[in-house]
């Protein structure tokens, strides 16, 4: 009886997981802080500066573009020659 009992409550407790719209929400939750981890925000529209990390849910994961100081080619002219 007692191995009966045990294996019905196992049988409720695999079959009762969690629901569709808890695992939609936690998917959205962990989609957040992924894009909080990488600096971004999740926004309904990305501004020129940003580039589309990927989607929380319906809006985009908007983070910064890296600033990247331009290279400057030191030129060296020969003024006089001898």
């Amino acid at each position: 009886m007692k191995i009966l009992f045990i294996f019905l409550t196992f049988i409720f407790t695999v079959s009762c997981g969690p629901s569709v719209p808890q695992k939609n929400t936690r998917e959205v939750a962990e989609r957040k802080r992924e894009c909080q981890l990488v600096r971004g925000a999740c926004k309904p529209e990305c501004n020129s500066w940003e580039y589309v990390y990927y989607y929380c849910g319906v809006n985009p994961c908007c983070v910064v573009r890296e600033y990247k100081k331009p290279i400057i080619n030191k030129i060296t002219t020969k003024l006089h020659q001898k």
